[in-house]
Protein backbone atom coordinates (compact mmCIF):
# COMPACT_ATOMS: atom_id res chain seq x y z
CA UNK A 1 0.00 0.00 0.00
CA UNK A 2 2.86 2.36 0.82
CA UNK A 3 4.40 1.76 -2.61
CA UNK A 4 1.05 2.49 -4.27
CA UNK A 5 0.67 5.80 -2.43
CA UNK A 6 4.27 6.77 -3.25
CA UNK A 7 3.76 5.96 -6.95
CA UNK A 8 0.45 7.79 -7.41
CA UNK A 9 0.01 10.27 -4.55
CA UNK A 10 3.51 11.53 -3.78
CA UNK A 11 2.90 14.98 -2.28
CA UNK A 12 6.49 16.18 -2.75
CA UNK A 13 6.47 15.34 -6.45
CA UNK A 14 3.03 16.92 -6.89
CA UNK A 15 4.34 20.09 -5.26
CA UNK A 16 7.33 20.17 -7.58
CA UNK A 17 5.17 19.53 -10.65
CA UNK A 18 2.53 22.13 -9.75
CA UNK A 19 4.03 25.11 -11.69
CA UNK A 20 4.46 23.00 -14.84
CA UNK A 21 0.95 21.56 -14.60
CA UNK A 22 -0.61 24.97 -13.98
CA UNK A 23 1.06 26.32 -17.12
CA UNK A 24 -0.26 23.29 -19.00
CA UNK A 25 -3.74 23.84 -17.55
CA UNK A 26 -3.67 27.46 -18.77
CA UNK A 27 -2.79 26.30 -22.29
CA UNK A 28 -5.63 23.76 -22.10
CA UNK A 29 -8.12 26.44 -21.05
CA UNK A 30 -7.01 28.70 -23.91
CA UNK A 31 -7.28 25.82 -26.36
CA UNK A 32 -10.75 24.89 -25.08
CA UNK A 33 -11.99 28.46 -25.40
CA UNK A 34 -10.85 28.66 -29.03
CA UNK A 35 -12.00 25.24 -30.24
CA UNK A 36 -15.39 25.44 -28.51
CA UNK A 37 -16.14 28.83 -30.09
CA UNK A 38 -14.96 27.58 -33.48
CA UNK A 39 -16.99 24.39 -33.17
CA UNK A 40 -20.17 26.17 -32.12
CA UNK A 41 -19.85 28.78 -34.89
CA UNK A 42 -19.04 26.24 -37.58
CA UNK A 43 -21.75 23.89 -36.36
CA UNK A 44 -24.41 26.58 -36.39
CA UNK A 45 -23.46 27.64 -39.93
CA UNK A 46 -23.50 24.03 -41.13
CA UNK A 47 -26.84 23.32 -39.48
CA UNK A 48 -28.42 26.29 -41.28
CA UNK A 49 -26.98 25.06 -44.60
CA UNK A 50 -28.15 21.50 -43.89
CA UNK A 51 -31.65 22.81 -43.11
CA UNK A 52 -31.83 24.83 -46.32
CA UNK A 53 -34.35 23.99 -49.02
CA UNK A 54 -31.67 24.64 -51.63
CA UNK A 55 -30.05 21.31 -52.53
CA UNK A 56 -26.85 23.07 -53.66
CA UNK A 57 -26.38 24.23 -50.08
CA UNK A 58 -27.91 21.28 -48.25
CA UNK A 59 -26.11 18.36 -49.92
CA UNK A 60 -22.52 19.63 -49.49
CA UNK A 61 -23.32 20.39 -45.85
CA UNK A 62 -24.58 16.84 -45.28
CA UNK A 63 -21.48 15.47 -47.02
CA UNK A 64 -19.18 17.56 -44.80
CA UNK A 65 -21.03 16.51 -41.65
CA UNK A 66 -20.95 12.80 -42.50
CA UNK A 67 -17.28 12.81 -43.52
CA UNK A 68 -15.90 14.63 -40.49
CA UNK A 69 -18.09 12.81 -38.00
CA UNK A 70 -16.65 9.55 -39.33
CA UNK A 71 -12.95 10.50 -39.28
CA UNK A 72 -11.31 10.22 -35.81
CA UNK A 73 -10.04 13.63 -34.65
CA UNK A 74 -6.62 12.15 -33.84
CA UNK A 75 -6.16 11.13 -37.48
CA UNK A 76 -7.24 14.61 -38.60
CA UNK A 77 -4.73 16.17 -36.23
CA UNK A 78 -1.83 14.02 -37.45
CA UNK A 79 -2.76 14.61 -41.09
CA UNK A 80 -2.80 18.37 -40.58
CA UNK A 81 0.32 18.62 -38.42
CA UNK A 82 2.49 15.92 -39.98
CA UNK A 83 0.96 15.61 -43.44
CA UNK A 84 0.66 19.20 -44.64
CA UNK A 85 4.43 19.83 -44.47
CA UNK A 86 4.80 17.37 -47.37
CA UNK A 87 2.96 19.89 -49.57
CA UNK A 88 4.87 22.86 -48.17
CA UNK A 89 2.36 23.95 -45.52
CA UNK A 90 3.55 24.07 -41.92
CA UNK A 91 1.35 25.04 -39.00
CA UNK A 92 2.07 25.34 -35.30
CA UNK A 93 0.77 22.63 -32.93
CA UNK A 94 -1.86 25.05 -31.57
CA UNK A 95 -3.18 25.93 -35.03
CA UNK A 96 -3.14 22.27 -36.10
CA UNK A 97 -5.28 21.33 -33.10
CA UNK A 98 -7.69 24.21 -33.77
CA UNK A 99 -8.16 23.19 -37.42
CA UNK A 100 -8.67 19.51 -36.56
CA UNK A 101 -11.19 20.33 -33.85
CA UNK A 102 -12.98 22.85 -36.07
CA UNK A 103 -13.57 20.18 -38.71
CA UNK A 104 -14.62 17.49 -36.24
CA UNK A 105 -16.58 19.55 -33.73
CA UNK A 106 -18.44 21.56 -36.37
CA UNK A 107 -19.84 18.32 -37.76
CA UNK A 108 -21.08 17.15 -34.35
CA UNK A 109 -22.46 20.53 -33.30
CA UNK A 110 -24.20 20.82 -36.68
CA UNK A 111 -26.19 17.65 -36.02
CA UNK A 112 -27.12 18.90 -32.55
CA UNK A 113 -28.27 22.28 -33.85
CA UNK A 114 -30.11 20.66 -36.76
CA UNK A 115 -32.08 18.40 -34.42
CA UNK A 116 -32.96 21.48 -32.39
CA UNK A 117 -34.16 23.33 -35.49
CA UNK A 118 -36.29 20.33 -36.47
CA UNK A 119 -37.83 20.27 -32.98
CA UNK A 120 -39.39 23.70 -33.52
CA UNK A 121 -42.85 23.30 -35.04
CA UNK A 122 -43.41 24.51 -38.58
CA UNK A 123 -46.45 26.42 -37.36
CA UNK A 124 -44.25 28.84 -35.45
CA UNK A 125 -42.18 29.50 -38.55
CA UNK A 126 -45.30 30.14 -40.60
CA UNK A 127 -46.72 32.42 -37.90
CA UNK A 128 -43.50 34.42 -37.79
CA UNK A 129 -43.50 34.81 -41.57
CA UNK A 130 -47.13 35.89 -41.42
CA UNK A 131 -46.20 38.77 -39.13
CA UNK A 132 -43.82 40.08 -41.79
CA UNK A 133 -40.52 38.68 -40.60
CA UNK A 134 -38.01 37.71 -43.28
CA UNK A 135 -36.65 34.13 -43.40
CA UNK A 136 -33.40 35.31 -41.75
CA UNK A 137 -35.29 37.16 -39.01
CA UNK A 138 -37.52 34.14 -38.44
CA UNK A 139 -34.47 31.94 -37.94
CA UNK A 140 -32.69 34.46 -35.70
CA UNK A 141 -35.60 35.58 -33.50
CA UNK A 142 -38.01 32.63 -33.47
CA UNK A 143 -36.44 29.33 -34.49
CA UNK A 144 -32.87 29.43 -33.16
CA UNK A 145 -33.62 30.60 -29.59
CA UNK A 146 -36.07 27.74 -29.13
CA UNK A 147 -33.84 25.26 -30.95
CA UNK A 148 -30.83 26.07 -28.77
CA UNK A 149 -32.89 25.79 -25.60
CA UNK A 150 -34.20 22.38 -26.67
CA UNK A 151 -30.72 20.95 -27.28
CA UNK A 152 -28.78 22.85 -24.61
CA UNK A 153 -28.01 19.69 -22.56
CA UNK A 154 -26.62 18.04 -25.71
CA UNK A 155 -24.50 21.11 -26.47
CA UNK A 156 -23.08 21.13 -22.95
CA UNK A 157 -22.42 17.39 -23.06
CA UNK A 158 -20.49 17.85 -26.29
CA UNK A 159 -18.51 20.68 -24.70
CA UNK A 160 -17.47 18.31 -21.91
CA UNK A 161 -16.31 15.77 -24.49
CA UNK A 162 -14.33 18.47 -26.32
CA UNK A 163 -12.53 19.51 -23.14
CA UNK A 164 -11.55 15.90 -22.48
CA UNK A 165 -10.57 15.38 -26.11
CA UNK A 166 -8.13 18.30 -26.08
CA UNK A 167 -5.72 15.90 -24.36
CA UNK A 168 -4.89 14.47 -27.82
CA UNK A 169 -3.01 17.73 -28.44
CA UNK A 170 -0.14 16.12 -26.53
CA UNK A 171 0.47 13.99 -29.64
CA UNK A 172 1.81 17.06 -31.48
CA UNK A 173 3.82 18.21 -28.44
CA UNK A 174 1.49 21.07 -27.53
CA UNK A 175 2.32 21.85 -23.91
CA UNK A 176 -1.23 21.44 -22.61
CA UNK A 177 -2.15 19.73 -19.34
CA UNK A 178 -1.62 16.08 -20.30
CA UNK A 179 1.65 16.80 -22.12
CA UNK A 180 2.95 18.73 -19.11
CA UNK A 181 1.92 15.96 -16.72
CA UNK A 182 3.57 13.34 -18.90
CA UNK A 183 6.79 15.37 -19.02
CA UNK A 184 6.76 15.61 -15.23
CA UNK A 185 6.17 11.86 -15.00
CA UNK A 186 9.11 11.18 -17.31
CA UNK A 187 11.42 13.38 -15.23
CA UNK A 188 10.34 12.11 -11.81
CA UNK A 189 9.69 8.46 -12.77
CA UNK A 190 6.45 8.76 -10.84
CA UNK A 191 2.77 8.79 -11.84
CA UNK A 192 1.68 11.40 -9.30
CA UNK A 193 1.70 14.26 -11.90
CA UNK A 194 -0.77 12.27 -14.04
CA UNK A 195 -3.05 11.82 -11.02
CA UNK A 196 -2.79 15.55 -10.39
CA UNK A 197 -3.71 16.27 -14.02
CA UNK A 198 -6.76 14.02 -13.68
CA UNK A 199 -7.74 15.98 -10.59
CA UNK A 200 -7.48 19.28 -12.47
CA UNK A 201 -9.69 17.93 -15.27
CA UNK A 202 -12.18 16.80 -12.61
CA UNK A 203 -12.09 20.24 -10.98
CA UNK A 204 -12.98 21.90 -14.28
CA UNK A 205 -15.49 19.38 -15.63
CA UNK A 206 -17.41 18.19 -12.58
CA UNK A 207 -19.37 21.47 -12.10
CA UNK A 208 -20.28 21.42 -15.80
CA UNK A 209 -21.48 17.82 -15.52
CA UNK A 210 -23.70 18.82 -12.59
CA UNK A 211 -25.13 21.73 -14.60
CA UNK A 212 -25.96 19.33 -17.44
CA UNK A 213 -27.73 16.99 -15.02
CA UNK A 214 -29.84 19.85 -13.67
CA UNK A 215 -30.79 20.94 -17.20
CA UNK A 216 -31.77 17.38 -18.10
CA UNK A 217 -33.90 17.03 -14.97
CA UNK A 218 -35.53 20.42 -15.63
CA UNK A 219 -36.40 19.49 -19.21
CA UNK A 220 -37.80 16.12 -18.16
CA UNK A 221 -40.07 17.83 -15.62
CA UNK A 222 -41.37 20.44 -18.10
CA UNK A 223 -41.88 17.92 -20.94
Amino acid sequence: MENFIDAFFNIDIMRQATPLLLRGAWVTLQLCAVVIVLGLSGGLALSLLASSKNALLRLPAFFFIDIFRAIPPLILLILIYAGLPFVGVRVSPFIAVCIAFLLNNSAYFAEIFRSGIKSVGRGQTEAARATGLSPAQTQAYVVLPQAIRNVLPDILSNVVEIVKLTSIASVVSLSELLYSANMARAVTYNSSPLVMAAGLYLLVLWPLVRVISRFQRGLSITS
